[in-house]
């Protein structure tokens, strides 16, 4: 999946090669190598249990601890402390499988896909589509799962990382899943993915992060600044939401859940935009509590 947002910096604006890039590159296609070099359980599990015995000495994870007391006070400390562990080892577990996603895809027993008799349905009639998902499971798997699953190809936004020659390699690594194009975040990006659903194809984005020009939606108790594009494109081009969400089962083994969102816009579209966007953070809380180990408390979400 992509993550959505606006900014005014110039995403296609060339950056200078400097010797710790280039280092970091080739520590990069170190690593990348060294998984590679693994099967996807072993790059998995590996990965889960370094990033598990890490990450809760840096500062990240006073962060994931503060946000989930916040959000799920009625947990004691203990609780939030395994949940936080259990995240460490979901998103290390995330990094490994990366450089394996062609392998899980195309092992037809690593990926279930749940969704109803009458989503499918539709689905075969309806390809103008949003997409939607949030950072649960391994959630590069979702865009991937649904294109898989229906036939539907579609587009992507993601974040472009500084170092130029890391991100090449990160983006040569997903860009085979998003036939319609992955752009880099950015305004020409939302008008590139807005184009594509007017003609009717299928955007994929995530909605969760924190967005200081969106729109503030009731999320665990609070406001929280939130995208509005998903709702923005659905509204404006008339395009259902199919919102889903990846949960991890066990190992690198994965249940996707796909469905409709019932939405019933009222013409007013300020008002119809802000509506959804509370309606998609509705479901997304809904999900994360039932598996709040697989979601990425340690990105500042509030404020």
């Amino acid at each position: 999946m992509s993550e959505p947002a606006l900014t005014d910096h110039d995403s296609t604006a060339p950056t200078a090669i400097s010797w710790p890039m280039r280092l970091e590159a080739y520590g990069f296609r170190a690593v990348a190598a060294f998984a590679r070099a693994l099967s996807v359980d072993q790059a998995s599990a590996l990965s889960g249990a370094i990033w598990r015995g890490i990450a809760p000495w840096l500062r990240r994870d006073k962060r994931a601890m503060r946000q989930i007391a916040e959000a799920l006070p009625d947990l004691s400390p203990a609780e939030h402390r395994q949940i936080i562990n259990r995240m460490w080892r979901n998103l290390g577990r995330n990094f490994g499988e990366a450089f394996h996603l062609d392998d899980i895809v195309a092992d037809p027993r690593r990926i279930t896909i749940r969704a109803s008799d009458a989503t499918m349905e539709r689905l075969k009639t309806n390809r103008k589509l949003v997409v939607v998902s949030l950072h649960t499971g391994n959630w590069e798997i979702a865009s991937v799962a649904f294109s898989k699953s229906t036939g539907i190809p579609v587009t992507g936004i993601y974040q472009k990382l500084k170092n130029p020659l890391v991100n090449d390699d990160v983006v040569a690594m997903r860009a085979q899943f998003y036939p319609l194009g992955l752009f880099p975040k950015g305004k020409e990006a939302i008008v590139k993915m807005l184009r594509i659903v007017k003609q009717g194809g299928a955007a994929a984005l995530l909605a969760d992060l924190r967005d200081f020009r969106g729109l503030s939606v009731p999320f665990f108790h609070r406001l929280a600044p939130s995208t509005p594009i998903p709702a923005m494109l659905s509204v404006t081009q008339d395009a259902p939401i199919l919102i889903g969400r990846v949960i991890r089962k066990d190992g690198a083994f994965f249940e996707v859940e796909f469905k409709l969102m019932e939405f019933t816009p009222t013409g007013e579209r300020d008002a119809d935009i802000a509506a959804l966007t509370a309606l998609i953070h509705r479901q997304f809380e809904t999900w994360i509590r039932e598996y709040p180990d697989q979601w990425m408390w340690g990105h500042r979400r509030w404020g």
